[in-house]
């Protein structure tokens, strides 16, 4: 039955209804009179019945009209709403956002992005992880809303919004021995132990994994003492703070605030040939670009980013 219905037949009889006139609802629909006389033999072969009785004051409803005239704006309503998407509503959303993203950029997105929440829309829930691996298949089925991540190729299926960049950096503590010294030296700067953090999980955590610094070493014969490994970032910070050891982590775009424990950012030596600017970008599923909810989180992400970036440029200005 429903194969047989053209939605159009059911707008025809609304307005026909309204008018009780061929010729003037064939004037609102913008047809001629008789492709309406055509709409209305159609009507009547659908529902089995006249529905209209011509007279001298126009056509008049029969009681199947009649009935249908109670339930059409309902139908057409309810059809609409289908087809036309709402406007979003943040303070009325109740539903959860899933994000993956680094620690190192989640202490600086995150905490904005949850007073966001509280204050327009707080029936959202916010559920973050930075373990990757499988990240693709998550965001493809559902699982996962948006991720966070340094740039890498991707399918068609997904779509990606570059969030900027980041300059990799040299950390240690104020009052570490080689604070003092406006450029670093490689082989001095490697009489000191390292903490490795994890920037972004990718596989087995462990010292003997070899990072994009420690392949650059290679190169150059060169290699370095990892005291601690880890994917936690305050713990790497506390170490890094206690003690003489460095840390490779970022210069300035999406950085720590580590004015907390007196850090010292540095670039990297002179001769390591290393890539200065790393890409960050925000990714989700195609299923999801047209999606309000997803649209509007993925604004606010945006935004946070942009003042972060902005308030990096006024810092580096006023030094």
């Amino acid at each position: 039955m429903l194969a047989r219905i053209d939605l159009n037949l059911l707008v025809a009889l609304q307005v026909l209804i309204e008018e009780q006139s061929v010729t003037r609802a064939a004037e609102r629909l913008y047809i001629t009179q008789p492709a309406m006389s055509k709409t209305l033999q159609r009507l009547r072969e659908l529902f089995d019945d006249p529905l209209f009785i011509r007279s001298g004051r126009g056509l008049i409803p029969t009681p199947r009209t009649m009935e249908l005239s109670a339930q059409l704006p309902a139908i057409l309503s309810g059809v609409s709403e289908l087809v036309v998407q709402g406007k979003f509503d943040p303070l009325a959303y109740d539903g959860e956002m899933r994000i993956m993203t680094a620690e190192f950029i989640a202490v600086q997105v995150i905490p904005t992005l949850t007073r966001r929440m509280i204050a327009e829309a707080p029936f959202m829930s916010l559920t973050l992880t930075s373990e990757a691996g499988g990240e693709a298949r998550a965001l493809e089925d559902g699982n996962l809303d948006f991720a966070i991540e340094i740039a890498r190729p991707y399918g068609s299926e997904f779509h990606v919004t570059p969030l900027g960049s980041f300059t990799p950096a040299v950390w240690m503590r104020a009052d570490h021995p080689l604070a003092k010294k406006e450029k670093l030296n490689l082989r001095e700067m490697l009489e000191y132990p390292f903490i490795q953090y994890y920037l972004l999980l990718s596989g087995e955590v462990s010292a003997s994994v070899e990072s994009r610094f420690d392949r650059e070493l290679a190169k150059h014969g060169l290699k370095r003492k990892k005291t601690l490994v880890t994917t936690q970032l305050m713990t790497a910070m506390d170490a890094l703070w206690q003690t003489d050891c460095l840390m490779m982590a970022t210069m300035h775009d999406l950085k720590m605030e580590g004015e907390t424990y007196g850090i010292v950012r540095k670039p990297y030596p002179e001769e390591l040939d290393f890539d200065n600017t790393v890409p960050v970008v925000l990714v989700q599923h195609a299923r999801t670009i047209k999606s309000p909810v997803h649209q509007w989180v993925k604004e606010q992400i945006i935004g946070i980013v942009q003042d972060i970036k902005e308030k990096a440029k006024l810092a580096a200005r006023s030094r």
